[in-house]
Order: structure tokens, then sequence, then C-alpha cells
């Protein structure tokens, strides 16, 4: 089967306005210079709901019409890459979590994958398939309030109820997994915190069913609707030469038919045994985008089932398949030896106090995370805790294409460009 799925809407207009500065917005010559009004400066944001968080862009108007855009970021900066470099490796995790906030459990698998990389560790296959389980649910999640919050940006509240509705099911999952609705830190360096609780995965199989009816229904409401179509057709278009030049990566990427999957072009966990597609666009608009997400939504459910079906051990693990890594050395000995054993309990003291004692070295691991590739760049010197840590947080390189982009549109037209490239400032500022 075909690794790609080609979305077809429509023929791409011919109205092309990426990046181009209407003629209407160029400074007129000669005698006609007298007439023209003096351009207007129009801060949107940071306090503003289409911003989705504190992006503060600075836009140049020629009466509705944008002549120059700025994004200022900053404003939820919390140094965390230093953060970091104070901690044990561990002791980072639940600092992922207020990454990308809307996707918890995927940063705390892409974050200790890089660390595992370090260490040279490998997960039993249970393991590895919670994890994809973990990151699919973050996709299905994040990819739902895109779509809604979008929606709502335009007008279309019905949609946000419908999508909002199923997210409340993930958060149960959630929370039955991890003990905590939001902020998981579930997954620590070599394994989980705990396995699958029992019928889990009867409630996962469940939520697939039902949260493809809502999709369905989304679509209905959103797909052919005029209003919809009018603002997001041929709006925001970004080339794929742009999409490539900027560094873009996930579905804004994929939106302008770039076939570009980390899971595909670098397969980690058990992503190479799973069938799925992915799905790309053809013109590259706010409308491609958002096409993207719904279809990459139904494929992260197509690839949660396969991960029901195909988990070793099943639903109840009743061969006790391991999560974890065995070295008591890397990952905490369970309670009860450490109870009973002196080794163990040496092992427990010194991860606690010291950390996982990792190699001198340099790694970098990117992940597909909802919002495109978020990658960690580790630098150590041994020991517990990391020399350097760099993050690429997707949302931040997305946002750099809209000094290039916005410039040509209308004001109306800011939110709906906004709303399609989904970013998350969590992750932005870091």
């Amino acid at each position: 089967m075909s690794t790609t799925h080609e979305i077809q809407f429509r023929e791409p207009s011919a109205r092309v306005i990426e990046g181009a500065v209407p003629s209407a917005c160029v400074e007129p010559e000669g005698e006609l210079r007298e007439l023209s009004g003096e351009k207007m400066v129009l801060n949107m944001g940071p306090s503003h709901p289409s911003t989705h968080g504190v992006l503060r862009v600075v836009l140049e108007l020629d009466g509705e019409t944008i002549v120059r855009a700025d994004p200022d970021i900053g404003y939820l900066h919390r140094g965390d890459e230093k953060i970091a470099e104070n901690m044990t490796y561990n002791q980072f995790v639940p600092y992922t979590d207020r990454l990308d906030y809307l996707a918890p459990l995927a940063n705390n698998v892409a974050y200790v994958m890089a660390v595992e990389k370090l260490m040279g560790l490998t997960l039993p296959l249970r393991g590895q398939y919670i994890r994809v389980i973990c990151c699919e649910l973050a996709r299905v999640s994040s990819h739902l309030l895109g779509v809604g919050c979008f929606a709502m940006d335009l007008g279309a509240l019905t949609v946000f109820m419908h999508t909002f509705t199923e997210r409340e099911k993930i958060y149960n999952l959630a929370e039955r997994l991890t003990g905590a609705r939001f902020t998981t830190s579930y997954t620590r360096v070599g394994g989980q915190t705990r396995d699958l609780p029992p019928g889990w995965l009867d409630g996962l199989r469940k939520f697939c069913d039902e949260v493809l009816l809502a999709l369905e229904e989304s679509d209905q409401l959103l797909t052919r609707n005029r209003i919809w179509v009018d603002r997001t057709k041929d709006v925001g278009i970004v080339s794929a030469a742009d999409a490539i030049d900027y560094a873009l990566t996930g579905p804004n990427l994929r939106g302008s038919g770039v076939n570009y999957d980390v899971r595909r072009a670098s397969p980690y966990l058990v992503y190479d045994q799973l069938d799925f597609e992915v799905p790309l666009g053809s013109v590259g608009d706010c409308y491609d985008r958002y096409m993207v997400r719904m279809e990459e939504t139904r494929q992260s459910v197509r690839i949660l089932r396969q991960c029901i079906d195909r988990i070793p051990g099943g639903a109840d693990n009743r061969h006790a398949e391991p999560i974890n890594v065995s070295d008591g050395k890397v990952f905490l000995p369970p309670k009860q030896k450490v109870l009973t054993g002196m080794e163990e309990l040496i092992h427990q003291f010194m991860l606690v106090t010291q950390g996982v004692n990792a190699p001198a070295g340099e790694v970098y691991f990117g992940a597909e995370n909802p919002k495109g590739e978020l990658g960690f760049f580790i630098q150590s010197r041994g020991g517990g805790t990391p020399y350097r840590l760099k993050i690429r947080g997707p949302s931040f390189v997305n946002l750099s294409i809209l000094s290039h982009l916005l410039p040509g549109h209308m004001i109306s037209d800011v939110t709906s460009i906004l709303g399609s490239f989904d970013f998350v400032m969590g992750e932005c500022d870091r």
C-alpha cells in the first residue's frame, strides 16, 4: 500500500497572493503620492483570542491590507533549556509537559528517547507499543483542539463543542493511565511509570469508534461550508519551496505537498511495523492545512487500533511482558525489591540522588509531534545531568514564515492563517 495519500480537493486557484504586496499597497509615484494616506501600525496580540496564547504580531497596514508583519515572541519564556542543565534527566520530564502543553504524552516520549539514544537503550516491545499509543493519542487530542479552535476563530462554534467533547474522553483515558489529566509526566528514561491499567485498552477501542463519528460530523459542518471555504481557500498559500526554505514541519509542511514525516523518514519505536498513510495537500493554503489535520486524525485512530490488536501481552498482560529496561542502574527497581534487597536499595538511592549515569557524547533526536518535529539536542560530559540541552520547538520554527506570508493579505485573513498553523506558545518561547 502506498505510504502517501494525496488529498485532491480542487484545482489551485490562479489567484496567488503568497508574500506579494498588492499594487494598491505600493506607494504611488509623482503627484499621486500626496493622495496616499499614512500607514498604520497595529498590535495584534498578545492579548487576542486568535493568537492562541501570547503571540504578538506587529502589523503595518495600508487601509485593511497588511504591508508588513513582525511576530514578537518571548512573553512566555521560562528558560527550559537552562533549567534542564541543572537537573537530572528524569527530573526534567515534567518540564517537557509544559512545552506543547496540549500533547504532553508525546513530549515526554520525544525527550526520553533522546536520552535513551545517548545511552544506547532499547525498550521492550510492549513498552514501545505503549509509547506509540501515547504519541497517537496526543496527536488526536492536539488536532481536535487545533481544528476546533480554528473553526471557533472563524465563527463555527458548534465544531468546537464536538471536538472538545472528544478531547474530554482522552483526558479521562490519560487520567486512568498516568494519574493526571493535563501534565502527565508518564514516561521515564528506560520505560514508563506503570503498565496499562485493566480494561484501559477496551476504553481506548471504544474511544476510537466514537471519535471517528464526531470527526465525520465536524467534516459535514465545515468542509463544504460556504463561509468556511471562502475564509480558508486560497488564503495563506505557502508553496512547497517556501515551506522547505523556512524549515516548516508537521501538517504545515505536508499541507504544501511536501512528503516528509519523521515516522516514515526516520522510523522510531514500532512505526515501521504499522500501516498508515501520510496525507498531503496540493495548494498549501489554510484549507489544505485543515484537511491534512482531519485526515491525520483518522490515520492516528488507524494506528491506535493496530496497537490495540498487536501489543504483546494483550490488554491484561497475562504473560507479564516487560515494559521497562531491566537495568537497575537505569530504571528504578520494584519497590518490593527495594524494601528487601540491599543492591536494589543502593540502585534507587543513586538514581534518585544523582540520576542515570549517561556517557559523554552528543545526540539529536527528533520525533513527529502533532505540531511538527520536536527535537532535543543533548551534549553530555558524563554523569546524571546534561552539559547542554537545546530544544527544537516546531511552533517556533513554523511561525518564522509569518513575516513572509502575511503581507498582501487583509486583516481578517490573519485569524484564518494563525488558526491554520495551529501553534502553541509553550514550545515557541520555551
